[in-house]
């Protein structure tokens, strides 16, 4: 049985009834004597520690009675970080106002705050440096030439 499509077909299941949140990504890193588990959700405006705590406690039932490790393991079901660049559109909506790196499939780069989401695209507010000035310029970048998006988090 692949593990990964278990636990996610689980989180899956147990997220339904919180329709406000979903499944990012199911990670399984590790050897197999030790593997490690990592649940990634999102919400539309957040994920607090208890939702993770409650689906963590839900998929680790499910595993604890099948024995779908050959050794120890490890789950973690958390948010993503601004370590993990976003993968879906719905994750977009709250972060406008945000500066993003957006990286593009022809390899280019765009970095500036996030205006509007629409069903064509993104639109930023792109930032170019002259000289020591900083330039916005609005632009639209459609979905599906952007490779991916990153959150970038401001010390100011």
């Amino acid at each position: 049985m692949d593990i990964k499509k278990h636990i996610t077909a689980l989180a899956q299941q147990f997220l339904q009834d919180q329709p406000e949140l979903f499944l990012v990504e199911v990670v399984v890193t590790g050897s197999a004597r030790r593997q490690k588990v990592l649940v990634l959700i999102d919400g539309d405006q957040s994920v607090t520690i208890d939702q993770c705590a409650q689906l963590s406690r839900k998929i680790s039932a499910e595993l604890e009675g099948k024995d779908l490790f050959e050794g120890a393991w490890f789950l973690e079901v958390s948010s993503p970080g601004v370590d993990f660049p976003l993968k879906f559109q719905r994750q977009y909506a709250k972060h406008v106002g945000r500066r993003l790196k957006v990286l593009k499939n022809d390899g280019s780069e765009v970095i500036g705050p996030l205006l509007e989401i629409s069903s064509e695209g993104i639109r930023l507010n792109a930032e170019t440096k002259v000289k020591k000035l900083t330039q916005y310029q609005e632009v639209v970048i459609p979905h599906d030439s952007i490779k991916t998006v990153s959150v970038l988090v401001s010390f100011s």
